[in-house]
């Protein structure tokens, strides 16, 4: 295993809203790596990982860092562009049920130029899954291989939140409630749909929305209580978000935006409209943000309450200070590793990165003894 120490200098927020410097050391362990652009990350087990690679394989690494071959029964994916095997979540009671969630691209079988974004639910065995059966399946079908969003979250009532990005060439979609382009879905653990959705009685709406108006949704996570669900996506040039998500709010992509196309044009001269939300954050230029992590442990109690977020440009880590939903401050952390996929809290309270890449590494932060 590899190690590299760096200490930095955080901030500790206190209860009276007053932040002091304090130092924050810890060390960087690498404990896995030669993994084909890892994706999702689960925990089992305390001492056992699940982790998903975009080529379609997941794997269990084990407390020695050692990796399994692929787990069968995993779902054939379409791995191309920016699709493949996805996120995995466990459901909250996976102790006793054993079920795990997989989000994923396709390709139709009936039209091999067209694709989609699916999610199933299987029960884990160790080295293989079982009984997998579709819970969600985005419409309409797509041409691009691109912007799927994919990530998951089980909310504290049970229910399952799946970002469905825009898939690029069907923005305009986004403002629409007939579609998946751009929206959160919400439902239940089985798939049905939870009888508190916004939309369940809107005419033409798919009553699985919970909110609209994204482009692509890359990391979600929520607060120790729960009580709020935080949301990252990708701008275009510029523009990358950070939102609080309410149900049946219109979160305004491409109506406005920060950011501009790729070629330099406008997407709108708008920043700001009478009924869509403003985000909490807006980068610009990008960062492309990933993964995100609320965190709540005690392992690093500097760092208690705050919102970690996974970038791929340049490839860092951005520490978010928060009070409430208002972000104080930003931490650029954990530069000069490469392209960071995700972040996630681990058990024991250390953080877990994801390198993204055909040689994609796990490493763990945790505190130099």
């Amino acid at each position: 295993m590899k190690f590299i120490k760096v200490c930095l200098l955080g901030l500790l927020i206190l209860s009276t809203a007053i932040s002091a410097n304090v130092e924050a050391e810890y060390e960087l362990e690498t404990i896995a790596e030669g993994l084909h652009s890892p994706w999702g990350i689960a925990f089992p087990s305390e001492d056992e990982i699940l982790v998903t690679e975009l080529s379609g394989s997941l794997r269990l690494i084990n407390s020695d860092g050692l990796i399994s071959e692929p787990i069968s029964g995993v779902p054939e994916v379409l791995f191309a562009g920016q699709g493949g095997l996805s996120d995995i979540v466990l459901h909250p009671q996976f102790d006793s049920n054993k079920l795990i969630y997989l989000s994923f691209s396709e390709t139709d079988p009936s039209n091999k130029n067209l694709n989609t974004l699916r999610v199933v639910k299987a029960i884990f065995e160790g080295n293989s899954i079982k009984d997998v059966e579709t819970v969600f399946l985005a419409t309409p079908l797509r041409k691009t291989a691109a912007h799927y969003g994919a990530r998951m979250l089980f909310m504290k009532d049970g229910t399952l939140l799946i970002t469905s990005g825009d898939g690029f060439n069907y923005r305009e979609q986004a403002q629409y409630l007939n579609n998946h382009y751009g929206k959160i879905i919400r439902i239940n653990d089985d798939g049905s749909i939870p009888e508190d959705n916004p939309f369940l009685t809107t005419e033409g709406a798919l009553p699985e929305i919970w909110s609209y108006g994204h482009r692509n949704l890359q990391g979600i996570a929520q607060n120790t209580e729960g009580t709020i669900i935080f949301e990252n996506e990708h701008g275009p040039m510029g523009g990358d978000e950070l939102n609080i998500i309410n149900p049946k709010l219109n979160y305004g992509w491409p109506a406005i935006s920060y950011g501009k196309d790729y070629s330099g044009a406008l997407i709108t001269p708008f920043t700001e409209k009478e009924g869509m939300e403003q985000p909490n954050k807006y980068w610009v230029p990008s960062i492309a943000p990933s993964g995100m992590t609320f965190y709540d442990k005690d392992l690093f109690p500097q760092w208690k309450g705050s919102l970690f977020v996974s970038a791929l440009v340049p490839g860092d880590v951005r520490r978010l200070v928060l009070d409430g939903e208002v972000v104080i401050s930003e931490e650029i952390l954990f530069d000069g590793i490469g392209r960071i996929r995700n972040v996630i809290t681990a058990p024991d309270g250390s953080l877990i990165l994801a390198t993204d890449g055909k040689n994609g590494k796990l490493i763990r932060v945790k505190p130099i003894k």
